[in-house]
C-alpha cells in the first residue's frame, strides 16, 4: 500500500512539474493573430496599434502602413528596450489592440510582448503576427520605404 501511495505521489509531482514547464516550452501564453485574420483587420480599417520591431533595413523593405517603427529587434539589450520605451506613452494612451510585428514572429516578438506586459500593457490587448513579416502571404498590403 505504501508503494502505491509513493508511486501516486511521484506521478502527481511529475505531472505538476510538467504542466508548469509546458507553457513556456510550447508557445507560452502569447496571443497570436493569423495572417488571414490580420489581413481582415487591415482591410476593414480596424483601430489598432502596430508595433514593428524589425531592424531599419527590413522595415524599409516591408512594413504595414501606420506601423510604429521601433527598430528594437531582438529586444534583448537595455538599448533595445529603450527603443520600446519611446512608444510606451502612445501605447498606454490608447485602449486599442496592439499587434507586434517581428521578422519571423518568434523570440523578438515574445520579448516585446513580455517587456510591454511588464510595463503595464494588458495582455488582452496584445497579439503577435504569426510567422512575422517573413511569413506574410499578402504582399499587396505591405508598404515599402519610410
Amino acid at each position: 500500500m505504501r508503494r502505491i501511495m509513493a508511486l501516486t505521489l511521484a506521478v502527481a509531482v511529475f505531472l505538476t512539474a510538467t504542466a508548469a514547464f509546458a507553457g513556456p516550452l510550447f508557445g507560452g501564453n502569447y496571443q497570436y493573430v493569423a495572417p488571414s485574420d490580420f489581413k481582415k483587420w487591415l482591410e476593414t480599417g480596424k483601430k489598432m496599434q502596430i508595433v514593428d520591431i524589425q531592424v531599419p533595413a527590413e522595415f524599409q523593405q516591408h512594413h504595414f502602413k501606420g506601423a510604429v517603427q521601433t527598430n528594437a529587434f531582438p529586444v534583448k539589450s537595455a538599448e533595445d528596450k529603450q527603443k520600446l520605451d519611446r512608444v510606451l506613452p502612445q501605447l498606454t494612451a490608447s485602449r486599442e489592440e496592439i499587434v507586434i510585428i517581428c521578422p519571423r514572429g518568434g523570440g523578438g516578438a515574445k520579448n516585446t510582448y513580455d517587456y510591454l506586459k511588464g510595463k503595464g500593457i494588458a495582455e488582452a490587448r496584445m497579439h503577435i503576427l504569426e510567422d512575422g513579416m517573413q511569413g506574410w502571404p499578402y504582399p499587396t498590403l505591405v508598404a515599402q520605404g519610410k
